[in-house]
């Protein structure tokens, strides 16, 4: 009994420690400029300041940035759910030349640092007229070699009776595909869908290079708004930072099952 309840202090004081920073970041959005610039950490507001909320909208196009952010996590995560599926099934069922060269190369990608591509895609972006424009918030994303990485896993782990019942049916690939092998990866298709949402809406230096207009900008580069040369402001921030991350808080939860049924399938192998 006493070791459960030590369990249970541990877990409990690991949980405050993890949400005490937002817990600050609520109550600090509520504050005044003031209050939340002061060296003394005070969690709760003297005065609830509900009138940052307007401010912060006024502050900023935070409508424009949503509207924008949406739009690109949608389509980059779209994308990403196709290529991911369709190439994984390929180097996970289908027989070709290079194959496992191929998929060499495709993981090798993912040894190459973010910063060392930012330039010459930068450049294309450039040479392509995209500049401002949503294909160059999109297009460079449409695909990524982790999330192929995990599809092909997931296929890999289905049962082999599954394809030869079907091909002596005469089920084509993409039929196979769509109606069966999908279907039964759910879990990992949720996985690699969240992770492409996310990484999409939490982006921050492409979309800042990127874009050079308000109506094309998203919500990470809209909370730098609130930093300048007159300083930080504190609480409209705090604001700012709580809105943006309500989205991935909902998109979470909506997809914890799916995410947790993933992970523990991992390890089994049909």
């Amino acid at each position: 009994m006493t070791r459960k309840a030590l369990v249970y202090v541990v877990l409990s004081a690991g949980a405050v420690v993890t949400t005490f920073p937002f817990l600050w970041m609520l109550t600090t959005a509520f504050k005044t400029y003031a209050e939340a610039a002061s060296p003394t950490v005070d969690l709760w507001p003297e005065v609830w300041q509900w009138q940052n909320l307007g401010e912060t909208f006024r502050a900023a196009p935070f409508a424009t940035y949503f509207a924008n952010t949406f739009l690109v996590a949608a389509i980059v995560t779209s994308a990403v759910v196709v290529t991911a599926v369709t190439a994984g099934y390929a180097f996970a069922r289908l027989e070709f030349p290079l194959r496992r060269v191929l998929f060499g190369l495709v993981l090798a990608t993912m040894m190459v640092p973010f910063e060392v591509i930012l330039i010459p895609n930068f450049v294309l972006i450039h040479r392509l007229d995209w500049y401002n424009t949503y294909a160059a918030l999109t297009i460079p994303w449409c695909a990524n070699a982790f999330s192929i990485f995990l599809m092909r896993q997931a296929f890999m782990g289905l049962p082999g009776d599954f394809f030869d019942a079907a091909r002596v049916d005469g089920c084509g690939h993409l039929r196979f595909l769509a109606y069966v092998a999908a279907p039964l990866v759910k879990p990992m298709v949720v996985t690699v869908a969240l992770f492409a949402f996310l990484g999409s809406y939490n982006s921050l230096i492409w979309p800042l290079i990127v874009t050079g207009t308000e109506s094309r900008r998203v919500v990470q580069v809209g909370l730098t708004m609130f930093s300048g040369e007159a300083g930080v402001q504190f609480n409209l921030l705090m604001c700012a930072s709580a809105l943006v991350i309500l989205p991935t808080v909902a998109v979470y939860f909506a997809a914890q099952r799916h995410f947790l049924e993933s992970s523990l399938g991992a390890g089994i192998k049909g």
